[in-house]
Order: structure tokens, then C-alpha cells, then sequence
């Protein structure tokens, strides 16, 4: 409380950052005993051997899936503690990748928080029913919704009102505000099994830096301390920049990550959606997602199928074994 106190009365001191320290303070009061200690090795080996074990007994991945069975098998699922970024160029489709992922992973009962910094909820909320029923989403954005699509639309909310998905529109969040948002959920019964952030770049940092870079360095590795601290995924969507419009290759690479090689640096994995010279069929278009650095695992190539007119990506895998 005195160190609380004295944060507030030095006027030098700006407001964010008055604001952060004293919340540290307060939650290492609270929490003073659950982190910070030193471990023995043989206590980690002992913890370690007894997570594998209870592991090896079941046969589904741990961590929260994504629902494409080819990224889950290739990352192992999004597991606590580390922070992927999945990039693209606009219109690409990064936020309706990360909505079906926030919608598989909620069928499977996982409670999944969105930050959506550039839509609003209700077009969120449009996009999550589209992905549903099947309905074009533009429809569901201007209410033109014909007499025999109405039985779709209300079984698409039913079926979606039991899911735990909470979204979050504020713009130009801060890490500082998005952590006391998620920590508010994680001292509850509603603590969050996997966070997406759409999109990093539009966040602010809320502290003062010198320029742009340092500024989205220091939101990325806030990010990834914070999936750290409260061992949930995160997912934090990214822009790239226009570099890689100008290569003879349209495929990207870590060096186009827009403003800060630091996101690189902070990810455990970075993820590129990229459209193939492949024509769309049937209203699916091929898909690419590349997995550039995975800090546990492999990396490669990860085929998909996008329907734009749903929003909806599915696995190019599981649609092929479906039409043979």
C-alpha cells in the first residue's frame, strides 16, 4: 500500500506506467506465492516425468486445437505459455482464419477471449453466424436474409449462444489494459483457455517510446509475457509490409513482418497465410498457410481451403478424404 501510494504522488512519473507498477504490486501481494521461486532441477524432473506420463495415457493432443487437423498435428495444438502470430497482407483473411479458430476451439469447450481492434462486435458476432450457416456474410451485414434462410440463421444462434467466446472491441487496446481484462477472467470460473488478438500493430503501447519500432517491440513482448504469466496461447495477428509485394515471390518471409523484427524475435511461432496461384473452386479458395519458425517444432507448408463468402477456412486435408 505505501509503495502503492508513493507510485501515485511522484508527478515525474507518467500515468501508465504509475498505473502498471501498481498493479504489480498489488498482484505480487496477492499471488506472492505462486511464482518467482528458484526450482530445484529434481523438483522440474519430478513435475516433468508426471506431466508425461498423465499425457501418454490419453490419446488427444494437449492444448486448445485450432479444428484443422493438419496445423493441430503440425503444432501439437496452441499450447500455455507461447505466443504465435499469424501474418498476412490485407484481405488476406487472417480474421476469419483466427474466428474459425476461436469457433472450433469453442466447440471443443475451451473458453476462447477475442480482441478485435479493427471490426466492431456485432460484425464479429455476423462473421461467427455466417461461419455457422453457411449464409454470405453480407447478408447478415445488411439484413437481407431471405424468407428460407431464417430456420438457419436461428439454429446458428442457438447453437452458438452456449459457446464460451468473449470478444472485446476496444481500440487501440494496451497491453496494460488487455491484461487486466484477461486477468478479471483468469481469477474467475471463466479463465480463458486461448486469446487472439486482431491485430497487434493496431495496439498502442500506452507508455511513451521513441518511435513506431520500439513502440510494437514493446507490445509483442508484452504479449508474450503475459501468455506466459497466465499459461494461456496466444494468438496475435499481424500485417506485413509491402516488401513483399515488390519480390518476384509473393510468398512471405520473417523480414516483411511489419515494424518490428521484434514480433520475430517474441514469437515462439510466426505463421503466413498466403494465396497460391490456384483458382477458387466451387467457392473455395486454395490456400497456404507457412509455418516460418516454430521455436519447438517443425516448420513447412500447411494447405487450406477459404470460402469467402462465409468467412470460413476448412482443412484441405479432411475436405479431400470427404469428397473421395
Amino acid at each position: 500500500a505505501n509503495k502503492i501510494a508513493s507510485l501515485a504522488n511522484d508527478q515525474a512519473l507518467e500515468l501508465p506506467l504509475a498505473t502498471e507498477q501498481s498493479v504489480a504490486a498489488l498482484e505480487g501481494a496477492i499471488l506472492r506465492e505462486t511464482g518467482g521461486q528458484l526450482v530445484p532441477l529434481r523438483d522440474a524432473l519430478g513435475q516433468a516425468f508426471d506431466q508425461i506420463d498423465a499425457l501418454s495415457r490419453i490419446s488427444e493432443l494437449p492444448g486448445t486445437p485450432s479444428g484443422l487437423i493438419d496445423l493441430d498435428h503440425r503444432l501439437g495444438n496452441f499450447q500455455v505459455g507461447a505466443l504465435y502470430v499469424l501474418a498476412a497482407r490485407p484481405g488476406l483473411g487472417k480474421t476469419s482464419l483466427a474466428l474459425t479458430i476461436a469457433l472450433n476451439a469453442a466447440r471443443t469447450g475451451k473458453r476462447v477471449v477475442f480482441f478485435s481492434l479493427e471490426m466492431p462486435t456485432l460484425r464479429i458476432t455476423n462473421r461467427l453466424l455466417a461461419q455457422v450457416c453457411g449464409l454470405d456474410v453480407q447478408l447478415l451485414d445488411t439484413g437481407k436474409v431471405g424468407a428460407d434462410d431464417w430456420e438457419k440463421l436461428v439454429q446458428a444462434v442457438q447453437s452458438l449462444e452456449n459457446l464460451s467466446i468473449f470478444i472485446d472491441d476496444t481500440p487501440a487496446i494496451t497491453p496494460l489494459q488487455l491484461k487486466s481484462k484477461l486477468r478479471r477472467l483468469h481469477l474467475s470460473a471463466d479463465k480463458p483457455d486461448l486469446v487472439i488478438v486482431d491485430y497487434l500493430q493496431l495496439m498502442r503501447a500506452g507508455v511513451k517510446t521513441e518511435n513506431r519500432t520500439q513502440e510494437v517491440g514493446y507490445i509483442s513482448r508484452s504479449l508474450k509475457a503475459l501468455s506466459k504469466e497466465l499459461s494461456v496461447p496466444i494468438i496475435a495477428a499481424a500485417q506485413l509490409n509491402r516488401d513483399v509485394e515488390k519480390r518476384a515471390s509473393s510468398r512471405p518471409q520473417l523480414s516483411d513482418l511489419r515494424e518490428s523484427g521484434d514480433i520475430e524475435a517474441d514469437a515462439d511461432v510466426v505463421m503466413f497465410l498466403h494465396k497460391p496461384d490456384e483458382t477458387a473452386m466451387n467457392g473455395l479458395q486454395p490456400m497456404e498457410l507457412s509455418i516460418a519458425k516454430h521455436r519447438n517444432g517443425p516448420t513447412g507448408n500447411i494447405p487450406c481451403l477459404f470460402r469467402k463468402t462465409t468467412t470460413k477456412f476448412e482443412s484441405a486435408v479432411t475436405r479431400t478424404v470427404e469428397l473421395n
